[in-house]
């Protein structure tokens, strides 16, 4: 074990309030075996189903009602093994609770393979017809009409059911992944500009020091950081190359065009319009970034501004400090315009342990939200005492109160809306958070400067940090479809050539900067990290939109938040007001994002 490792507390010594509440889903760890157990043993109500379900449309709502409530115990079951490990994934304990959960998953999905396939068997005319029967299957138009769009590429009862048994071997790459991750990196501490020793692991990189004024500390703990990625790049890279060739070949198997076209598929989204957040976002901000990128290097009065260097605070000596309860008061004034609904959850969220904030041996890096079905939405974030956790935290809770509203207002098929559409929620919370600080800060342009370097640290993480992961991505497709082996040295061979190409000579780059690949589970997801972009051009509009507006707008935001997945992503944010069919969409949010950095730099001009 490092030295840092024992610089660091563990899970049973982090205080109780700092953590989320799991008995919200189950009392304690034998309720959750138990429940465990009865999901394997009850997945018979759903096969009983087989053969029967397209019979008329009584069977079919009962079928469909039937495995709507069986899945949200599966949901729950699944979604605590997963928080457990997440907090320590360092715990045997928690390891042996995933692996179980894992194992019962694979099983359940296996058994129950059967149903799509027997719904597939439908016509959109019988579908209209059993509606007509029985007018409660309305509720699942969509789920029954977005199941019958994978008709082309389902395969034989057969094969689905064997592809569904091998779930959780296909779905190892990122297991693994994540395990090793979690409980075997270890990183050497690190010394700042004082000469002190600093604990280091990776939350504490990527939520603290990669942002931290200090140059000497930022930059020797990004050393220690790629050090360390150094040592498991050739697994990492035998890992993710194992993850592309099971998209690859299920493309085929199923086929798809493309694996762009299959991974695209369930978003609902076009080529031309994921192509174009590519396309269109790298070739017009890149000279906003650039900019951006020299007034940094100019404000820190440094020789050569580094990749490691892209994050550091423009104004070193002001870096607002805050704690966890008065960032949470701030946060809720920010969101008062979203009305009273809105805000009770997210006071709930923050009052009553829905955040995990705590720094610990084994927790897992970076920052989600998971919204279990029927239960409450629980936030993983790592609290640094920083200003910049608070638009971290704005973040998630968008998440949150997105499902929130749709868990209250819809049925579980229902809830979920393409991942075009799920970033949108949670960026807007940030910018409604950014325009709040502005206003309370209007005669303080210090403040008023450092509240435009978080907003662009939002753009930064979404339009730059995970729009470049998806050209790394494409390219990466590209080349697994040319037989081309995806070695380590290949992988970060176009991680640099993306990163160098966006931002061109403004930034020197070393081996490290092409390691970042291993940094993100994004890869695991599909064609997940494009999204980030999607998601932040709509609330740019969307938060344009509300102070314009006012209330209409919020209203209008209020009803697509409800509304969950029941429509299509470009209906849904039709409903906001917003045509993301149209690219000049884009290219508004990324002026938005060059109007910021001119401020920017005509402050301190002034």
């Amino acid at each position: 074990m490092s030295v840092s490792e024992t610089n660091r507390q563990y899970r049973k010594d982090v205080p109780i309030e700092q953590t989320w509440d799991l008995t919200d889903l189950f009392p304690d760890k034998e309720s959750w075996e138990k429940a465990l157990k009865e999901i394997v043993e009850e997945v018979d109500q759903i096969t009983a189903f087989k053969g029967k379900i397209s019979e008329n449309a009584n069977t079919l709502l009962e079928a469909i009602q039937t495995a709507e409530a069986y899945q949200q115990k599966v949901i729950h079951v699944a979604v605590y093994a997963n928080l457990l490990v997440s907090a320590d994934g360092s715990d045997p304990a928690n390891q042996g609770a995933a692996a179980k959960s894992s194992s019962a998953l694979a099983t359940i999905s296996s058994k129950l393979s059967f149903f799509e396939t027997e719904l597939l068997e439908l016509t959109s005319s019988d579908i209209e017809q059993f509606i007509k029967d029985e007018p409660k299957l309305e509720t699942y138009r969509k789920y029954l009409l977005d199941i019958l769009e994978k008709k082309d590429h389902i395969l034989s009862p057969e094969l689905e059911e064997a592809l569904s048994a091998l779930g959780e071997v296909l779905d190892a790459p990122y297991s693994i992944f994540s395990r090793s991750k979690q409980s075997d990196m270890q990183f050497e501490s690190v010394v700042d500009g004082q000469g002190n020793t600093q604990p280091m692991s990776e939350p504490l990189y990527e939520e603290s020091y990669e942002y931290s004024e200090d140059t000497t500390l930022r930059r020797n703990a990004y050393d220690a950081f790629v050090n360390t990625l150094e040592q498991y790049k050739n697994t990492y890279a035998a890992t993710y190359a194992t993850e592309i060739t099971k998209q690859v070949q299920l493309s085929k198997l199923r086929k798809y065009d493309s694996v762009t076209d299959m991974l695209l598929a369930p978003q609902q989204v076009t080529t031309e319009m994921y192509h174009n957040q590519l396309d269109v976002i790298q070739e017009k901000l890149a000279p906003h970034m650039q900019k951006y990128a020299k007034l940094l290097k100019e404000k820190l009065g440094l020789d050569e501004l580094r990749f490691c260097d892209l994050k550091a605070p423009l104004d070193p000596s002001f870096n607002p400090s805050t704690s966890y309860e008065e960032s949470s008061g701030t946060i809720l004034n920010a969101l008062d315009i979203m009305g009273p609904e809105y805000v009770e959850g997210m006071k709930k969220a923050l009052s009553n342990r829905w955040v995990d904030r705590a720094e610990n041996v084994g927790k897992a890096s970076g920052a989600f939200c998971s919204s279990p079905y029927g239960a409450h939405p629980y936030i993983l974030v790592t609290w640094a005492d920083k200003m910049r956790n608070a638009f971290i935290l704005a973040h998630e809770l968008g998440h949150a109160g997105h499902f929130y509203l749709a868990g209250k207002n819809q049925t579980l098929f229902n809830t979920r809306p393409s991942t075009y559409f799920i970033e949108a929620p949670s960026t807007l919370n940030e910018l409604l958070l950014a325009d709040h600080l502005m206003d309370k800060n209007q005669d303080n342009p210090r403040m008023k400067r450092w509240i435009i370097t978080q907003l662009l640290g939002t753009y930064y993480h979404n339009f730059v940090t995970h729009l470049l992961e998806g050209a790394f991505q494409r390219k990466v497709y590209d080349l697994a479809e040319e037989g081309i082996p995806l070695t380590a040295d290949v992988l970060c061979k176009e991680k640099r050539n993306v990163l160098e190409s966006f931002w061109g000579d403004t930034v020197t780059f070393d081996d490290g900067a092409g390691l970042t690949w291993m940094r993100q589970p994004h890869y695991y997801m599909g064609l997940y990290p494009y999204t980030y972009s999607a998601g932040l051009t709509v609330s740019t509009t969307m938060a344009k939109r509300i102070r314009e507006e006012g209330q209409p707008a919020v209203q209008d935001w209020l009803n697509v938040l409800k509304s969950g997945g029941t429509k299509q992503p470009l209906d849904l944010i039709k409903d906001a007001g917003i045509n993301m069919s149209n690219p000049k969409n884009i290219e508004t949010a990324v002026d938005y994002v060059g109007s910021l950095i001119d401020e920017l730099a005509e402050s301190y001009s002034e």
